[in-house]
């Protein structure tokens, strides 16, 4: 059974630096694509970067290239997003997401979802 577990998040400063992890169980990694999203209030799932699991490429949503790294870290299965210089507009619940092969940027490519972690920035 695939399952998700994040942490990390919390409140920081405009300015400020968050990582956030993604444990995954029930699968291995270089099996599955794993995916960000970011969730405003009142507005859609977004994603934000993401990893596939064979060769490990990456990709990062709309002016978010710089500011955020996705890694993995496969003997902890465990996939993690570094976020720098964090924005107001930063602000949300960050959900991982996995699914088996590839996966991209929208949340139609993901089967799998864990609970969430709450980021907040504002000074």
């Amino acid at each position: 059974q695939v399952q998700l577990v994040e942490s990390g998040g919390g409140s920081v400063q405009p300015g400020g630096s968050l990582r956030l992890s993604c444990v995954a169980s029930g699968f291995t990694l270089d099996d599955y694509a794993l995916g960000w999203f970011r969730q405003a209030p009142g507005e859609e799932r977004k994603g934000v970067a993401g990893i596939q699991g064979s060769g490990g490429t990456t990709w990062y949503g709309d002016a978010e290239e710089g500011r955020l790294t996705i890694s993995r870290h496969n003997p902890k299965n465990t996939v993690y997003l570094q976020m720098n210089n964090l924005k107001p507009e930063d602000t949300g619940v960050y959900y991982c997401a996995a699914e088996f092969g590839t996966g991209y940027c929208e949340v139609s490519d993901y089967r799998d979802w864990g609970q969430g972690t709450q980021v907040t920035v504002s000074s």
